[in-house]
C-alpha cells in the first residue's frame, strides 16, 4: 500500500511557510495521510477502431483510495465478444473515449478505504454488475461495485460468471415457461451462453436442440457438447433440408429458440419451433440480418422476435 504524506500550515500573521522550519512546534499544523493504489498496467483506447490497432498498453499512474473504495489486484479478464465491439465503436452500450478495456473479471483485494467493512486485503472479488475497465492489473471502485466469492471457485470461472452464464439462465427463464420434458433450440452452442444453456437445460430435464457452425473437427465438438447435456447437435449444413422437423426423432418441438448469429443460422433456429414458439435474438456474431418467410411470420410465430441486451440484466445481477 503507498501512502503519501500531507503538512498544511495555516498561520493568522503571513505565509503559512512560516512554521515549516520548525513543525513540531506550529500548532496549526495539520498531518494527515492518504491511500493510494500501485501503478497500473492497463490495456486503453482512446478512438474506436480495430482492436489491434487502436489498443496499446500504457502505466497508469496510482489514484487515490477513497474511504468506500476498494483496490483491488485483478487475476483474471476474459475477452467477450462484446468487449471487441465496444473498442469497435458499434456496441450500444459502451463507455466513453479514451477508455480501459475488460468489462468482467476476478481479483484479490489489495487495500481498503477507512470506511469499507466486510471486506479484507487477500479476499477474492468479482465487479457485480459488471464494470467497465477490467483490462488492467489494479482497478479501484467504490465497495457496492465489489462482490465476494468463495476462493476455491476456479479462477477461470471466477472471471467469467457475471455476463454469459447469467445471460443464459435469463433467457431460459424470462421469456418462455419451461416445463421438464420441454424442449430449447439454439444456434452459437460452442459461445460460453451457449454450453451454459446445454448445462442448465440439462439440470431443468429440458432437451436442447443446437446448431454449430460448418468446420474441421465438428464431430469432436459435437461430441463435447454431448457430454455437457446435448441432446441433438446438427452442423448448418446438414439442416439444409425440407423437412427439419424429422430430425428430432422423439424430441418434441422446441417452444423456445436462442439466436446470437443472425442470417442463415438464425432461419435455420426458426424452421425448429413449433406454432406459437419465441425466439430471443441476443446476438449477432455474423454481421447478417435475422429474416423469416412471410408464412412462418403469420400463421406460426406468437412471438417473432424477442431482445435482450446486457444493460437490461443489471438489476438482476
Amino acid at each position: 500500500m503507498a501512502l503519501v504524506r500531507f503538512a498544511t500550515a495555516r498561520t493568522l500573521y503571513g505565509s503559512p511557510f512560516r512554521c515549516l522550519s520548525s513543525v513540531r512546534r506550529c500548532p496549526q499544523i495539520r498531518d494527515f495521510s492518504v491511500t493510494m493504489s500501485p501503478p497500473s498496467t492497463a490495456v486503453v483506447y482512446e478512438h474506436h477502431g480495430p482492436p489491434d490497432s487502436v489498443t496499446r498498453l500504457i502505466e497508469l499512474p496510482p489514484v487515490e483510495v477513497k474511504e468506500n473504495d476498494v483496490c483491488v489486484k485483478m487475476l483474471a479478464a476474459p475477452i467477450n465478444p462484446s468487449d471487441i465491439n465496444r473498442i469497435e465503436g458499434v456496441y450500444p452500450v459502451r463507455p466513453q473515449v479514451p477508455a480501459v478495456g475488460g468489462y468482467e473479471g476476478v481479483g484479490e483485494v489489495h487495500s481498503l478505504g477507512s470506511a469499507v467493512k466486510g471486506l479484507s486485503p487477500g479476499d477474492w472479488v468479482i465487479p457485480s454488475p459488471p464494470s467497465s475497465g477490467t483490462w488492467q492489473t489494479y482497478f479501484v471502485k467504490e465497495q457496492s461495485v465489489w462482490h465476494k466469492i468463495n476462493k476455491d471457485v476456479p479462477m477461470e470461472y471466477a472471471s467469467t460468471i457475471t455476463v454469459n452464464p447469467l445471460t443464459a439462465l435469463r433467457m431460459l427463464e424470462d421469456f418462455v415457461n419451461l416445463n421438464p420434458g420441454d424442449a430449447i433450440v439454439q444456434n452459437g452452442a460452442t459461445s460460453i451462453v451457449g454450453q451454459c444453456i446445454i448445462q442448465l437445460a440439462r439440470i431443468r430435464g429440458i432437451h436442447g436442440i443446437n446448431i454449430i457452425r460448418d468446420r474441421i473437427g465438428s464431430d469432436e465438438v459435437k461430441e463435447k457438447l454431448k457430454g455437457l447435456g446435448a441432446d441433438e447437435v446438427f452442423t448448418e449444413s446438414e439442416l439444409e433440408v425440407k423437412n427439419v422437423k424429422g430430425l428430432l426423432a422423439n424430441l418434441p418441438q422446441p417452444a423456445l429458440g436462442f439466436n446470437c448469429v443472425g442470417g442463415n443460422s438464425a432461419t435455420l433456429v426458426l424452421k425448429f419451433l413449433g406454432k406459437g414458439g419465441t425466439m430471443v435474438t441476443y446476438g449477432g456474431m455474423s454481421k447478417k440480418p435475422v429474416t423469416a418467410s412471410t408464412s412462418s411470420f403469420i400463421f406460426k410465430f406468437r412471438s417473432f422476435l424477442e431482445g435482450i441486451l446486457a444493460a437490461e440484466m443489471d438489476e438482476f445481477r
